[in-house]
């Protein structure tokens, strides 16, 4: 790493480190939106592994998502033992569990369940993969809108209140903590927990993209037949990428629960699913610092955009819902920035898949090597021998 890189990098670490205890002076609302942009800035890194490097499209990612957020909520409150005497008999103070078993079982079972969602759909691409996907997605939360009856589990529509916070070394992120003179809001703390869960998960993605089997994720993105061709378990690789997409799906619910203190079927819709897919298509596919800018921007912006779409409500004498014109105001500008930007705000590098400027070697004096004008040397050939045909053979 040069000076400049490094340089870079410890103002970007300083910044990150100082921004909640900035924001935190003119008030909660701004640290609990970074907050929640890293969230998904999470789901957007899981579902580019999904979508940017194998290729596969997934409108039901949102699932994985409810999935961890729901096991949390289930493991950190008195849902269960409430409703199931064998269970209060057990744990009669209800479940309290650690955050080290939390993060762990999301993330087994969004990637167990990420597995059986491709299990079924590997043989699908593009829109029909898309339709079971997003069937997958709504089937998740009709069924946790619907199972609390005959036995209460989710609580049906109603959701599940009074979840556990987040305690790290007993410390408890639902509540600010004092330093002397100066207190550190809640908010703020579950801000250092995210960034560090962002850290990691980018770090692995990096890791994953340049190596062997981010290489084969991306083979498979081009041309599935010809992967398939040069030896790549294609079925393998597929189940790969979906299980660990969904893995990072299910720690981000996890904390999403954590941090709300309640989940409801009515936050794991079919939008959501939507917005998390724009995050990843507006930022740039595959390319991780695009992601992060798409899934930053488009989290951020509906909550920036009330201080808009409010004034111009109260211009209209109430005539325009400010709702809708946050809406309107959002698709415009996603509208906008494809029709300049069509590869994304933050697209990947190409890389040219042509040997430009390359020249064939020179014929060897007396070898019966014949070179025409403008045509490269087969790679199967060895300069200065005679031609034989191409082979897979030695």
């Amino acid at each position: 790493m040069n000076a400049k890189k490094l340089v870079v990098f410890l103002v970007a670490a300083a910044a990150l480190l100082v921004l909640p205890l900035l924001l935190q002076t003119q008030g909660n609302a701004w640290v609990r939106i970074v907050d929640i942009a890293l969230l998904y800035v999470l789901l957007a890194l899981g579902l580019n592994i999904v979508v940017g490097y194998a290729g596969l499209l997934d409108l039901g990612y949102v699932a994985f998502f409810a999935i961890g957020a729901y096991l949390f909520a289930l493991l950190g409150s008195t849902q269960l033992t409430d409703n199931f005497e064998a269970l209060k008999a057990m744990f009669p103070n209800g479940f309290h569990t650690s955050l080290i078993l939390v993060i762990p079982a999301a993330l087994v079972v969004a990637a167990l369940l990420g597995a059986l969602l491709g299990a079924p759909t590997l043989k699908l691409r593009g829109d029909y993969l898309a339709i079971v996907t997003l069937g997958f997605g709504e089937i998740i939360r009709v069924f946790l809108n619907t199972l609390d009856h005959p036995y209460n589990v989710t609580n049906g529509p109603k959701g599940i209140t009074g979840i556990d916070s987040i305690r790290i070394f007993g410390l408890n992120l639902g509540r600010p903590l004092k330093i002397g003179d100066y207190t550190i809001s809640s908010v703020s703390l579950y801000y250092y927990l995210f960034l560090v869960l962002v850290i990691f998960t980018v770090i692995i993605s990096y890791r994953l993209q340049s190596s062997r089997v981010g290489r084969g994720w991306m083979a498979i993105r081009e041309d599935e037949i010809a992967a398939k061709a040069m030896g790549i378990n294609t079925r393998n690789m597929k189940l790969l990428a979906f299980g660990m997409g969904a893995s990072f799906g299910g720690v981000s619910g996890a904390m999403f629960a954590a941090f709300q203190g309640f989940v409801s079927p009515e936050s794991f819709n079919l939008m959501e699913s939507v917005m998390i897919v724009s995050m990843v298509v507006l930022g740039g596919i595959g390319h991780l610092p695009g992601v992060i800018l798409g899934a930053v921007l488009l989290a951020a912006l509906p909550e920036v955009l009330r201080y808009v779409a409010g004034p111009l409500q109260s211009m209209t004498d109430g005539r325009l819902d400010a709702s809708i014109l946050r809406q309107l105001f959002i698709a415009l500008s996603m509208i906008l920035i494809m029709l300049t930007r069509p590869r994304g705000l933050w697209p990947s590098p190409e890389h040219g898949k042509s040997l430009k400027g390359r020249k064939a070697p020179d014929p060897v004096p007396g070898s019966t090597q014949a070179i025409e004008p403008g045509v490269d040397t087969p790679a199967d050939e060895i300069a200065g021998g005679a031609n034989r045909p191409m082979s897979i053979n030695p």
